[in-house]
């Protein structure tokens, strides 16, 4: 990212005098390049360059058009739309009016474009890792999200504390990433395990999976907050999205 001194700034406003456009021209020019009006909604296009992540369109609340006409104002402007939360006739929608993006269902996110910005080759990779089968909404939620960022994702599925033998086969594989996301549903004891034998940064997502008292995530997300391996980074329940951007913190947050 560039950054102007006093000096830098003195000789662009200098500049723009000299070209006769005005501070108020100049930052309605600004605002332009970064802010779409549509009406109803102001989508904000320059997020990707102040932020981790580009904005991403959440779908819950919105309709067929509205989502339609955000994914194709951002594709438009930065190359690259990212959906949130699509189920199966919205992600069918999206698909026939964009046929070159791409709806993946378990994760409910539909991409479009792709992410050019250029980075640190040796940045490293996320592990994102499940303790079931359903919990791989969110589970595939950051890792697809990951992706689209450019992000080299190694996913290990299925390694719940109840076959916790599981968990020592893919160990070794596991402690060559990066970032580690985890998430877990019903008591949630994974990530407490996983705290234990693994050095690196990690991500928990409670998940609504579970039985009665699991009280659609709220369990396993206090458990997740008392859990007794210190330095765990808790999100909220089900949202892998906000895993995946507290990854992107991890391995891009000083460039």
């Amino acid at each position: 990212m560039i950054e102007l001194n006093s000096h830098d700034i003195y000789e662009l406003l200098e500049l723009l005098k000299k070209a006769g456009i005005s501070p108020e021209e100049a930052l309605d020019i600004l605002n332009s390049q970064f802010t779409s009006q549509l009406g109803f909604a102001r989508v904000d296009t320059g997020r990707g360059v102040r932020a981790v992540l580009p904005e991403i369109v959440l779908a819950s609340g919105k309709d067929f058009e509205e989502v339609r006409a955000v994914t194709d104002n951002l594709f438009s402007s930065i190359g690259l739309a990212i959906v949130s939360r699509v189920e199966a006739g919205l992600g069918e929608y999206l698909r026939k009016a964009f046929p070159v993006g791409s709806y993946h269902e378990r994760a409910r996110i539909f991409t479009l474009g792709s992410n050019e910005t250029e980075y640190r080759k040796n940045e490293g990779s996320a592990a994102v890792i499940s303790a079931g089968t359903s919990d791989l909404h969110a589970a595939e939620e950051s890792a697809v999200i990951l992706e689209t960022m450019n992000v080299d994702v190694n996913r290990f599925y299925d390694i719940g504390v109840a076959g916790i033998h599981r968990l020592g086969h893919i160990l070794p594989d596991l402690r060559t990433n990066s970032v580690c996301i985890v998430c877990a549903g019903m008591d949630a004891a994974l990530p407490t395990v996983i705290g234990g034998l693994y050095k690196g940064p990690m991500i928990a997502v409670p998940t609504s999976t579970g039985y009665g008292t699991a009280f659609k995530g709220v369990t396993a997300l206090l458990s997740m907050l008392n859990s007794c391996s210190p330095g765990i980074c808790v999100m909220n329940i089900d949202n892998g999205l906000g895993a995946a951007a507290a990854a992107l913190r991890i391995l891009r947050g000083n460039y």
